[in-house]
């Protein structure tokens, strides 16, 4: 079955831990924090201390993606803080997989985001080292936007390498994620969806949740 992340980008931050109750009676599998600093992406989101609240109040993995300027300052703030699985973007290291190693080094998984406009061949280099690869079917630092088709060559991609070269690692989707959209993701070889808007919007989210799995 298809794992199921919620993005948190589109909670209700004011009501924060109703929320979280909300999604884990839904059933999702994850928990998505985006990470936003001002500088890689125009908008600011949320920093070590929500994540901390967050893991005390759910068990649930936290996938903390960092769309950020300077991963390296920051990753020991982020893991401390709880992150289960921490995603840092191509665009930002290049193609030295220094950081991801430093992340693996902790005991927590690393993760590779690239946005829609990043060719995946010249990061090639760094899926020996991770432990997701997150697909921005959108561009970073925008909730709600519509999603891009051709970022599923780029799944396509990843799951062919994965399959060639004998590497295990997720392969996640983010941006645009629906009943519409979710099914051809899989179909390009995701293992994993990124649901906010469409989730937190949607009349019954255990349904909404149940019928994302069954893609």
């Amino acid at each position: 079955m298809t794992i199921v992340a919620a993005s948190l980008l589109s909670a209700d931050f004011m009501h924060l831990e109703t929320q979280v109750r909300m999604l884990e009676q839904a059933g999702v599998d994850w928990l998505h924090v985006d990470v936003m600093d001002g500088h890689f992406v125009p908008n600011l989101t949320i920093g070590p201390f929500i994540i901390e609240q967050i893991r005390r109040i759910s068990k649930l993995p936290l996938d903390v993606h960092l769309m950020i300027a300077n991963p390296e300052k920051y990753i020991n703030t982020y893991i401390q803080a709880g992150a289960d699985w921490l995603t840092v973007h191509g665009e930002v290291i290049k193609n030295d997989p220094t950081l991801l190693r430093k992340i693996r080094a902790q005991g927590v998984k690393a993760g590779l985001s690239l946005n829609p406009d990043a060719d995946i061949g010249d990061y090639s280099g760094l899926f020996e080292d991770i432990d997701l690869f997150l697909v921005m079917s959108v561009f970073a630092g925008f909730g709600g936007q519509a999603f891009i088709p051709s970022t599923l060559d780029k799944a396509r991609t990843a799951a062919v390498w994965r399959e060639e070269r004998g590497l295990r690692f997720f392969i996640s989707i983010d941006g645009g994620i629906n009943l519409d959209t979710a099914p051809p993701a899989r179909q390009a070889g995701v293992d994993m969806v990124v649901s906010g808007s469409a989730l937190f919007r949607s009349a019954d989210p255990r349904d909404f949740v149940a019928r994302l799995k069954e893609t």
